[in-house]
């Protein structure tokens, strides 16, 4: 590394005030803060440094999310294998398959969103936001693996420009990017999103004729009971569905080392997963009296919270710190509120099989009201303590 810092320090006059590329500082900042601790202070006044800055909370969020990463390039090549009849493909051809299909989607992502950021931040003559370190690897994971470069790039490009830069950039943004961008393409690119056949590559349709690659919700919702997994599989995450978001068993190893490391808010992870598990709960319930076709009212709450990517979204972007509620009671109620609405949406609207995107968009919008609720309630039983004086 001193070789670097030896570069970096020998290039940095260009950069700096009066120097030939004064304009494009804040792109060497960015990438000396990427490599190195910012050796930035206060200008004036007396204040506390935290050992931690933005971009190395950003990289605990990705050191979290790589064990679903590897997971899925795996799971990818294995459903691909699976499909075309191949019964027990091996590992290394499995992570090979999968990573010539995830890992350019990666490099997509990071290039689109990076080279906008960039542009932004050299416009604006501010420091580059280290948000997307994290939301240019979640755009990827929550995608179908049969989805075009150029969807993805389009996608990326409203996600940055409309949902995060418009607003002032990263901690303004209203809703998670990353769940902007898959919003974006459910309603620009619905064919891409929905369907049987876009969760897994089917490579030659010769030799999968006849294939279904739909997801578990899908089946489930049309009342094929046979081709639902078991709740073994389903946590797992041994099958078709977005590229990274299916195996429940990483996904609670990714929120345990948030937990411990203390960026994720386990307020929210917690009551987001009692939400989804109450709300099955009251669709068991009435699931006799209802009689209908789609399983989901019907299955396992435990079972029902394992599919799909209701335990992805609520780990990874409920607790988004920026477009999250940020009061203690109000994580509380926001993290219920998304997984009950969450599975709400994805059992009686058959729309949006997969109902927690919308759930933790619709919560963005509404974490500010709850916020200012609780604080008004707080200050109100405060003032209640208030004893009168008697002049």
């Amino acid at each position: 590394m001193k070789i670097f810092r030896n570069f970096l320090d020998q290039i940095k006059p260009n950069f700096e005030k009066g120097g030939k590329l004064e304009k494009l500082y804040p792109a060497y900042d960015a990438f000396e803060t990427f490599l190195f601790v910012p050796d930035h202070t206060s200008k004036s006044g007396s204040h506390i440094h935290d050992s931690i800055d933005l971009k190395r909370t950003m990289f605990t969020v990705i050191i979290a999310l790589l064990p679903c990463l590897l997971f899925g390039i795996w799971n990818t090549g294995n459903q691909h294998f699976l499909a075309i009849g191949i019964e027990n493909p091996k590992l290394l051809n499995c992570i090979l398959f999968g990573s010539s299909k995830i890992i350019p989607m990666i490099i997509v992502s990071y290039f689109v969103g990076l080279s906008i950021e960039f542009a932004f931040a050299v416009s604006r003559g501010h420091s580059v936001n280290e948000g997307y370190l994290v939301t240019g690897l979640l755009i990827p994971m929550i995608m179908p693996v049969e989805l075009p470069l150029w969807m993805l790039a389009v996608s990326v490009a409203f996600a940055v420009v409309i949902g995060k830069e418009v607003f002032g950039g990263t901690g303004m943004n209203i809703w998670n990017p990353a769940l902007t961008a898959r919003a974006f393409l459910y309603f620009a690119y619905p064919t891409m999103m929905s369907g049987e056949k876009i969760w897994t590559s089917l490579g030659s349709q010769d030799a999968v004729d006849g294939y279904s690659g739909a997801t578990a919700l899908a089946n489930a919702y049309n009342g094929i009971s046979e081709k639902i997994p078991n709740i073994y599989d389903s946590f797992i995450g041994n099958i078709p569905g977005s590229a990274a978001e299916t195996s429940s068993l990483f996904v609670l190893i990714g929120a345990l080392y948030l937990i411990f490391t203390g960026i994720g808010s386990w307020r929210i992870i917690i009551s987001g997963i009692f939400g989804g598990i109450f709300m099955g709960i009251i669709f068991n319930l009435f699931s006799p009296s209802l009689n209908s076709n789609n399983l989901l009212f019907s299955i396992n709450p435990i079972h029902q919270i394992f599919l799909g990517g209701f335990l992805f979204g609520v780990v990874f972007m409920a607790t988004d710190p920026v477009s999250a509620s940020q009061t203690t009671m109000g994580k509380y109620i926001y993290g219920f509120l998304v997984g009950s609405l969450g599975i709400l949406i994805r059992v009686v609207n058959p729309a949006y099989p997969e109902g927690i995107m919308m759930s933790i968009l619709f919560m963005n919008t509404m974490a500010p009201l709850i916020d200012h609720y609780v604080i008004s309630a707080n200050i109100k039983r405060r003032l209640g303590r208030i004893k009168p004086q008697k002049l």
